[in-house]
């Protein structure tokens, strides 16, 4: 996970773009080179320029091959990598006519890139070398020898080109950098909500491991009365109320050691590989059990094989949860429907309620909001974590036909899927 991240850091991402600009410019200068040696426009080094573009190759080259190692990119590396573009284009100023050539305006192209992807005092010291090489520049040069007509049409048309150059190479590594801004920025903002999120989570979970330990006294403690209470006392009527209590007593200790098993699962990752229908017949058996009021149809809609996959304990109690929701909304006639594609699978759950009111849209799947005159608004919240965990997502709609479409969608792969 670390060399991920060292990967796809933002210094690595500007390197790549100014490696990949540094052989654009390079392809430029040798190609003019190489037509003013070709066709003999001027006479200039050749030795001195085929030189320094050649240490400018051996640059490229070698910052490519670093970028495929792990290493982290840190901004003063990134720096110096401007920093060498500034001397290099210097030394080719230098044997080409100094502040005469037209091209010295590229000074402003790495200036330019590092007052947009680096800090201040990074961007000072560089303008300051760029200052400090172009005054030199001023003063000693190698000079062009050529013709006056000649040389005033060659620097209107280098005027030109480095302008068209330079505006190429801004804007592109511009427009580039404005959306790896973007794209971090959207990033920033999903971890502050999936940090929110989990900060919720571990707080209805110390809570509700709190509660499941002090359940088990009482349970304990209602256990035995209700067992005194049986035998003491005969009248038909009674035995049968306290057989109903004894019975949802016997449920209630169930599901503490249901919870108790899930946690010892996740713990252990102990999944097991299954096709989807079977989980999810379990899961409609074992939800039925819990509502026999409710009525539903479901519906098989994906072709082909069918998939496989290993869920763990909580996509489980996230699916009873959406169910137990629609359910509520209108426990008769509801419909689910099974289907997948190559990349997801998707299971619907239609009730025919009153839908999702508009004004509070935005609230529903929040902490402690609720629609419904009981609950704690977390049934919801928590099939949501769940799903998400594994990869998937829940999305609530108005059905235009009227009540509640719920969605669930998840990977063919989830996170929480194991090998065969």
């Amino acid at each position: 996970m670390l060399a991920a991240v060292k990967l796809t850091s933002a210094t690595r991402q500007n390197l790549w773009r100014l490696t990949f600009i540094r052989i654009l410019v390079l392809a430029a200068q040798a190609g003019s080179v190489g037509l003013a040696y070709w066709f003999d426009l001027l006479p200039l080094p050749w030795l001195q320029l085929g030189v320094t573009l050649g240490f400018s190759t051996v640059l490229c080259v070698f910052t490519a091959i670093r970028l495929r190692t792990t290493w982290p990119v840190t901004e003063l590396e990134y720096a110096l990598q401007l920093a060498c573009d500034l001397f290099i284009h210097s030394v080719l100023l230098y044997f080409s006519g100094g502040s005469t050539n037209p091209f010295v305006s590229y000074y402003l192209v790495p200036l330019t890139i590092a007052a947009v992807t680096l800090p201040w005092r990074y961007s000072v010291v560089l303008s300051g070398i760029a200052l400090t090489l172009y005054t030199l520049l001023l003063a000693q040069f190698y000079p062009l020898q050529t013709f006056p007509i000649a040389r005033e049409n060659l620097q209107i048309y280098g005027m030109w080109l480095s302008f068209a150059l330079s505006a190429a190479v801004i804007t592109f590594f511009a427009a580039r950098m404005a959306e790896e801004l973007r794209r971090q920025e959207e990033l920033r903002a999903i971890r502050r909500e999936e940090g929110l999120r989990d900060q919720q989570l571990l707080a209805v979970a110390t809570q509700a491991a709190g509660a499941a330990h002090e359940l088990g006294t009482p349970l304990a403690t209602m256990s035995v009365l209700l067992n005194e209470m049986t035998q003491d006392h005969h009248d038909p009527a009674l035995q049968e109320d306290l057989g109903v209590l004894r019975e949802q007593v016997k449920q209630c200790k169930q599901t503490l050691q249901q919870l108790v098993r899930a946690a010892e699962a996740n713990r252990r990752l102990a999944v097991e590989m299954q096709d989807v229908t079977q989980w999810l017949d379990e899961a409609l058996n074992r939800w039925h059990l819990m509502r026999p009021e409710a009525s539903y149809r479901f519906h098989l809609l994906g072709q082909g094989p069918v998939p496989r996959m290993a869920p763990p304990p909580d996509l489980t109690q996230a699916l009873l949860n959406l169910l137990n929701n629609a359910a509520d909304a209108c426990p008769e006639g509801l419909e689910v429907q099974l289907d997948w594609d190559t990349e997801n699978l998707t299971i619907s759950i239609r009730d025919h309620g009153a839908g999702v009111p508009l004004a509070i849209a935005e609230q529903i799947g929040k902490p402690f909001f609720t629609t419904k005159g009981k609950g704690f608004g977390l049934g919801l919240f928590l099939s949501k974590a769940s799903v998400t965990r594994a990869g998937g997502s829940v999305k609530l709609y108005s059905h235009e036909d009227g009540g509640t479409l719920t969605e669930l969608r998840l990977p063919r792969v989830a996170r929480g899927d194991i090998d065969e």
